[in-house]
């Protein structure tokens, strides 16, 4: 069986941002919240690859989505991973890994996971073939559900199937839009450089900016929502750097230094592990 250990040294690795939160949650709920991150990390490694063509993209994501759909309770790590192997060279070890963390998460959750993995790596297949291009808002809007505003409507469900924490799914929705158009606005000139645009024809930084402020609000009524407990930890800590990032890039910075990053954290958490995000 994956190691939750292991799972969160990658983790660490790939995304500070939601290593803290991921971490301090309890035990069942870790696993969870990991296996779902890093499944969905392991697709998105695809999408963003860049020197892999659109139409391989489309054909590997694919291929995982059809793997995810096959699972079932007797499925082991090779299954997930199937058609993967021929690009080793090419793939990060937290894609050749997708079958350790479709297999991480408690067998009672695990199913609903694959479920959000298979369909978001459908979307991404769809964008892939259409080179990401973006037309109008409502093109935003379905490409921020497609990779994130789901991913909203899985955490509403694995808070509800963990203590029967309730949440509101239409705010679910904007709090992944909100954190995506964020990452769109920090990722813009890099974007740029490998010839993806994800603004709509016209929209300057500033429209992008109000488009993120106003899933943002959404986030917040989301989060302010949650009783207190460990969704609630969670969803605290990439909101609050979510606001911190629209920010300082509205300041005219490329992101949140260091030092705020951890003074962020530390806020929400007391300190409690703000020494982990700084070694």
């Amino acid at each position: 069986m994956p190691s939750v250990d292991s799972a969160l040294a990658l983790l660490k690795a790939t995304s500070r941002t939601f290593f803290i939160p991921i971490s301090i949650l309890p035990n069942e709920l870790k696993e969870a919240v990991a296996s779902a991150y890093l499944c969905m990390r392991a697709i998105d490694q695809i999408e963003d690859h860049p020197d892999m063509d659109f139409v391989l993209k489309s054909k590997l994501l694919r291929q995982l989505s059809l793997n995810l759909q096959a699972g079932t309770e007797s499925s082991n790590a090779a299954d997930f991973a199937q058609g993967l192997k021929a690009f080793d060279a090419d793939l990060e070890e937290v894609t050749l890994r997708i079958g350790e963390w479709a297999l991480l998460a408690p067998e009672t959750i695990s199913p609903r996971i694959w479920d959000a993995t298979a369909a978001m790596a459908d979307r991404m297949a769809y964008w892939a073939e259409r080179n990401w291009l973006i037309e109008n808002e409502a093109d935003l809007d379905r490409y921020c559900f497609s990779v994130a505003g789901s991913v909203g409507l899985m955490l509403s469900d694995l808070w509800a199937w963990h203590d029967g924490t309730p949440s509101n799914r239409t705010e679910a929705i904007g709090f992944g839009r909100g954190l995506q158009s964020v990452n769109i606005l920090r990722n813009h000139t890099e974007d740029k450089v490998r010839s993806v645009e994800f603004y709509p024809p016209g929209w300057t930084d500033a429209d992008m900016q109000q488009y993120a402020r106003r899933n943002l609000a959404l986030a917040d009524a989301y989060t302010n929502a949650l009783p207190k407990g460990p969704a609630l930890t969670f969803c605290r800590i990439p909101l609050a750097l979510a606001h911190g990032t629209l920010d300082a890039l509205s300041q005219g910075k490329e992101k949140l230094s260091r030092s705020d990053v951890l003074s962020i954290v530390g806020q929400i958490t007391k300190g409690q592990i703000a020494t982990t995000l700084a070694r």
